[in-house]
């Protein structure tokens, strides 16, 4: 009798036990993962306004979030540097600010790209381009868009600019021209051909829950891809790509070496890979692992007006750093082979995304992010080659830790 007592028992806590699990569960919010109508789908392929007269949401205390895009100059001198701010995430939007100094003072934001969100309730988003002055001297700016922190599809979109020194400049209709996004600036061919680096993401970066599902048919594209231009940016198409293992986003960038290849590095789980193309672009050796050794972020590599090389990395060339940290730029005689110099941009943990551009004077001008939410800087460095190989800033027109931006909402600043 006892066993039976006891047996009954059991049965009876166990059905307690499953009521008041499936009692708690019921108390959980649910996901939604239905997907929204077509009609919400097709904004992503919209384009959103350009907000050229920002209004006070947009200055430095009302933003609490800043990662840098990056940064170029015009003809006539004028600096034009981009951030997210709002987030890394489906909040994210695009702030532009203008120095007219040199970089030495910037003003408040200048030109907004914030899409207005979804009449359901999900998020529209701007998260990744670029600044980039073409050899027509015209300045353009690259942006990506997407439902969600990302659909399955996004968006390279481009404005242009033939008037980016004037007191209020004029930009063009967005135009969208890819499938992706796209985060470092196109190069020039020695044949004038423009080649601009795009990005397919991989379906683990879709999100929110509802968005999983969609744009299957896009899963062979997703890689890193060139597109060119031979029309100075009135037609963009596809002319090849690269499918790395382990992919973090490709944020891939690519030199014409002098013996007419391309050299193409982009970022991995396991640090920095690397193909090349003997056709322009066109078809891509099997992507390797980088001898540059690095942590899984963004770099930067760009050919030099003196024929050398440009890296700006974390860490020795060598080394493998643990964090975002030891912000340093090296230069190749050898067309990447071996490195050279290693000056200090910034030691300090939480610096990243490096982008820049080259004086006319030889002088180099990188923008990065330091700490972007909590102290969410962005800032400038300004340095010469001979910096690079003597590793201290020297030159007399070098600078280091340049404030162009910091966001101020919420935080505690001294009287």
């Amino acid at each position: 009798m006892s066993h039976l007592i006891r047996r009954f028992v059991f049965v009876a806590s166990l059905c307690v036990c499953w009521s008041v699990a499936n009692v708690r569960a019921a108390d959980k919010p649910v996901a939604d993962t239905t997907p929204p109508s077509q009609a919400i789908i097709d904004l992503g392929i919209e384009p959103v306004p350009i907000i050229t007269k920002p209004d006070d949401r947009y200055t430095a205390v009302k933003l609490d979030y800043a990662m840098v895009i990056g940064m170029d100059r015009t003809p006539k001198g004028r600096l034009w540097a981009a951030w997210v701010a709002g987030g890394d995430s489906e909040k994210g939007f695009f702030c532009a600010a203008t120095s007219d100094d040199d970089g030495k003072t910037w003003s408040e934001p200048r030109l907004v790209i914030d899409p207005v969100d979804a009449p359901d309730g999900l998020a529209r988003r701007a998260l990744v381009g670029n600044f980039w002055t073409d050899p027509t001297g015209r300045l353009w700016l690259f942006y990506d868009q997407s439902l969600g922190y990302f659909d399955g599809r996004a968006g390279v979109w481009a404005i242009s600019c033939d008037n980016p020194d004037a007191a209020e400049p004029v930009w063009s209709a967005p135009r969208r021209l890819a499938n992706g996004a796209t985060l470092n600036k196109p190069i020039v061919l020695k044949d004038g051909t423009w080649l601009l680096p795009v990005s397919l993401w991989t379906r683990r970066r879709i999100g929110p829950a509802p968005l999983r599902e969609l744009f299957p048919e896009l899963d062979d594209e997703r890689m890193a891809h060139v597109y060119e231009s031979t029309d100075q940016g009135a037609t963009w198409t596809r002319r090849g790509g690269v499918l790395f293992p382990q992919s973090q986003f490709d944020e891939h960038m690519f030199v014409e070496l002098k013996d007419g290849r391309l050299w193409m590095l982009a970022r991995t789980d396991f640090g920095i890979a690397e193909s090349y193309s003997s056709d322009a672009g066109r078809t891509w050796s099997e992507p390797q692992p980088s001898t540059i050794a690095h942590v899984c972020s963004r770099f930067h590599l760009r050919r030099l007006a003196s024929g050398r090389l440009l890296l700006v990395k974390h860490g020795k060339i060598e080394e493998r750093t643990p964090k975002r940290s030891h912000l340093s730029a090296y230069v190749s005689d050898d067309e990447g082979k071996t490195w050279r110099g290693g000056l200090m941009l910034d030691e300090r943990s939480g610096v990243s995304y490096p982008d820049g551009f080259q004086h006319p004077d030889g002088t180099y001008y990188i923008v990065y992010d330091h700490n972007r939410g909590s102290d969410r800087e962005i800032l400038l460095a300004r340095f010469t080659e001979d910096d690079i190989l003597a590793g201290q800033f020297a030159s007399p027109r070098s600078a280091a830790q340049v404030m162009v931006h910091k966001a101020l909402h919420g935080l505690k600043t001294s009287k």
